[in-house]
């Protein structure tokens, strides 16, 4: 009889237990189902702890760049990344298209500087591990990239003899402690350089060769500046990475990593099913390569975009380069570069692989803002129209609606959280980047 009753006791308690953590996981959204971990084939566990970010390789340093791990340089970096004096109008920043609260991006269709851009504004975070900058890969270097925009009349509109004056006057001993001396500007012309403009562009051909040299090396050192400034800019962890730390560990998820069964259904179509792992791969979601993707046309003026089919010559023909004499690399250190296909018909309109992570966060969509909505990729993608110039890569997936609603809901996942180098953060000189919770 004693037995009985204590079993009885025993079973009673361990009931009321059950339910009172039962309970518990379906307030915290944990239902038992959730606490069960799927079961992923050797290949998907592969995938799943490929794209998370610990598996993302330290960055190295950039040899193009000596000063990119230098972090006098990218103080300096900051303070020009948010100087309107960078601009023909005085009124456009770096930070005027790649705003940090919003990703860094600036969610036009076009970016707006002077003028309007022909392309979207790309992302800053993570870039730094790409080979190739710009949606084309017209730049090598995060550097070489920075500078791009700064002479274009359509982005920042300015020249270079007018940045040396700012150097000059308002950043001499920042400038001087990391690259040294900064050439004498007297005598020179306030606006000149290698630019369409006809008066700056003749103004720039009445300067003496050497002092040509010293000014455009300035204007490199300053691109080298804001990328040792825009390598410290990193994705941080988003609940997707949560979830695949703890289901590849076989432990409970919690709130910041339990997935829905749509969220679940999502994943496992993009890295099967729906093919998009195929160019968005790696922990960053993007293997940095150029598609035809058969993204529509847009506006008069942008119908002849040829992509990389441009891009890969302009890369190989620009001034500031890896193998140009203002950059700090030896050759056999281009090798992307010395290497890079440049002819090709799968060149033509074929654009490079954004990053996925924020991409919630971050409409339109597309190299000029084609798609206002996450909705509308899954259906073009499902699609697979034909290119309007070249040939797509894409074939129809023939997913269903609610498969594409799936797929949609992971990409949620993704978003997270910036991070920022903290000596960076200390700067009196520039806001503290917006951190973003993880959502769901």
């Amino acid at each position: 009889m004693r037995f009985f009753i204590t079993l009885t006791t025993f079973t009673t308690a361990l009931a009321a237990s059950l339910g009172a953590s039962f309970g518990a996981l379906s307030r915290s959204g944990l239902t038992p189902a959730r606490m069960q971990h799927e079961g992923w084939t050797k290949e998907e566990r592969a995938m799943m702890r490929s794209l998370s970010l610990a598996s993302l390789a330290p960055l190295a340093p950039d040899p193009s760049n000596r000063f990119s791990e230098d972090t006098a340089a990218a103080r300096l970096g900051q303070r020009l990344f948010f100087d309107t004096r960078l601009s023909g109008n005085g009124k456009v920043s770096c930070a005027t298209c790649h705003v940090p609260h919003q990703d860094f991006q600036d969610g036009r269709p076009l970016g707006v500087g002077v003028g309007t851009a022909g392309r979207r504004t790309m992302p800053v975070a993570g870039t730094a591990h790409s080979p190739w900058q710009f949606w084309d890969g017209r730049a090598d270097s995060q550097w070489g990239q920075a500078l791009g925009p700064l002479e274009n009349p359509a982005e920042h509109g300015g020249d270079r003899v007018q940045y040396a004056h700012v150097i000059a006057t308002e950043y001499r001993s920042a400038y001087e402690a990391v690259f040294g001396r900064v050439p004498d500007v007297r005598g020179l012309p306030e606006r000149a350089g290698p630019v369409p403009d006809t008066t700056r562009a003749a103004a720039w051909a009445r300067i003496a060769p050497v002092g040509q040299e010293g000014i455009s090396r300035m204007y490199a050192n300053i691109g080298k500046a804001i990328a040792a400034y825009e390598r410290k800019i990193e994705f941080a962890p988003a609940r997707f990475d949560r979830f695949v730390e703890e289901e590849l560990a076989a432990r409970p998820h919690t709130a910041e990593s339990a997935f829905s069964d749509d969220e679940r259904a999502g994943l496992r179509l993009f890295i099967g099913k729906a093919n998009c792992a195929t160019c968005h791969n790696g922990a960053l979601f993007t293997d940095n390569h150029f598609h035809n993707t058969g993204v529509p046309q847009t506006a008069a003026g942008l119908q002849s975009d040829s992509g990389r089919a441009v891009g890969a010559r302009g890369v190989i023909a620009a001034e500031f380069n890896c193998v140009s004499r203002y950059s700090d690399a030896k050759p056999e250190q281009c090798d992307e570069l010395r290497f890079a296909v440049t002819e090709g018909p799968e060149l033509v309109r074929a654009f490079k692989t954004p990053s996925l992570r924020d991409v919630a966060l971050r409409p339109p969509f597309m190299h000029a803002g084609q798609f206002t909505s996450l909705s509308a990729v899954m259906a073009h993608y499902n699609a697979a129209a034909a290119a309007p110039a070249g040939k797509s890569e894409l074939k129809p997936l023939h997913l269903s609606q609610k498969e594409l609603g799936q797929l949609e809901t992971f990409l949620h996942t993704l978003t997270g959280s910036l991070a920022t180098a903290p000596e960076l953060l200390a700067s009196p000189d520039t806001p503290r980047t917006t951190t973003k919770p993880a959502g769901r």
